[in-house]
Parts: C-alpha cells; sequence; structure tokens
C-alpha cells in the first residue's frame, strides 16, 4: 500500500470549491495540489503550471492515446486530464494529493484508486448558488441557467463522495475540510503504512 492519500474533491460551480482548496492547501503543507492538464484557454489570473497545464487539444489527445493520464473528462466543449504517472510517484512517496475533479472524473480516479477520499462540497441551497453565479458578474442569464442546470445534474451524483460539506460559512466549512483531512489519515490502513514499526505486533504469532 502506498502511504499517501489521495484527495477527490468535487463540486459545482459556485459551490465555493476553489477559495476552500486554496485555504486547505495554505493551512496544511503536507497536502499537494495537483495540477490537471486542459485544452481550455486560461484566464487573466490563471498562469501555466500553477492553476492547469495549458496545452492544445492535439497534444491532449496524443497523451490520452498513450495512457498518460489516470483520468480525463470533456466538460463545456474542454479537455481536462489527470498525470497519472505524478500521481503514482508522489503517493509511493508518501505525499498526500488534493485533485479538483468533476464527479465523472473522481468516478474514474476510484476505479484505479480505490483508496482516495472523495469529498463533496454544497452549496446551501440552489437559489443561493444562484445568487453567487449572479454575483460574479461575468455571465450572461442563459449562461447562468444553464450552470445552474448542470449543478444539479452534478450534485445528484453527492452520495458516491465519503465526506459532504455544505458552504454555507466559509470559515465553518474550511474546519470540516481540515477535519476531514485530518481524520482520512487516521484510518486504519494508511496508519499501518505510515508506521509500520508500530504495528509490527500484528505480524506476529
Amino acid at each position: 500500500m502506498t502511504t499517501g492519500t489521495l484527495f477527490i474533491v468535487s463540486a459545482p460551480s459556485g459551490a465555493g470549491k476553489s477559495t476552500l482548496v486554496n485555504r486547505l492547501l495554505a493551512d496544511d503543507p503536507l497536502v499537494t495540489h495537483s495540477i490537471s492538464f486542459t485544452t481550455r484557454a486560461p484566464r487573466a489570473t490563471e498562469q501555466n503550471g500553477r492553476e492547469y497545464n495549458f496545452i492544445d487539444v492535439q497534444r491532449f489527445l496524443a497523451m490520452r492515446e498513450s495512457g498518460e493520464f489516470a483520468e480525463w473528462a470533456e466538460v463545456h466543449g474542454n479537455f481536462y486530464g489527470t498525470s497519472r504517472l505524478w500521481l503514482e510517484q508522489r503517493l509511493r512517496e508518501g505525499g498526500d494529493i488534493l485533485l479538483e475533479i468533476d464527479w465523472q472524473g473522481a468516478q474514474q480516479m476510484r476505479r484505479q484508486f480505490p483508496e482516495a477520499v472523495g469529498i463533496f462540497i454544497l452549496p446551501p441551497s440552489v437559489a443561493e448558488l444562484e445568487r453567487r453565479l449572479r454575483g460574479r458578474g461575468t455571465d450572461s442569464e442563459d449562461v447562468i441557467a444553464r450552470r445552474v442546470a448542470g449543478a444539479l445534474g452534478e450534485m445528484r451524483h453527492v452520495g458516491e463522495f465519503d465526506f459532504v460539506i455544505i458552504n454555507n460559512d466559509l470559515d465553518v466549512a474550511l474546519g470540516e475540510l481540515n477535519a476531514a483531512v485530518r481524520a482520512s489519515r487516521l484510518r486504519f490502513p494508511r496508519q499501518r503504512a505510515r508506521h509500520p514499526d508500530v504495528f509490527r505486533f500484528l505480524d506476529q504469532d
């Protein structure tokens, strides 16, 4: 068993996932953020190699065909994928990884990494989700309507995850996210893998 833990975090757009994840990463130096590959264009504040590895469609398809992705998906006409080799190496070295993906990617990851810990972040209500999306001031009403409809489809997969955090109050939700990460590290298989000397008595007759 690898000694690192893979955390899969999913949420609909507007649930506050990015804010929570960024604060968790600032609070917990043991967790490394997995940087996915994508074919979508970077936003104004994004940098290549920080939020995503931005590549063109031709290179993405070539990487997919050679089996370099642990998971991949097409979302809103853009491709997203996660490096298999990087994940496996980091987990073998004992590092904890946090991966932000949608529910489809989470399903793929669980098939290949069944010990991964799934965390889903929900908004307190659909009305609040819509209010947050509208508050960004970047999308038209038609786009907001499509995003809300898409969010409802994503939220129906919440039961596939180990932990569910309702982001009504940011500080409370952050505390719950930190608690989920810490609790996951204390599971018996993970503790035994990380501290074999402590559990040596289990191998004795």
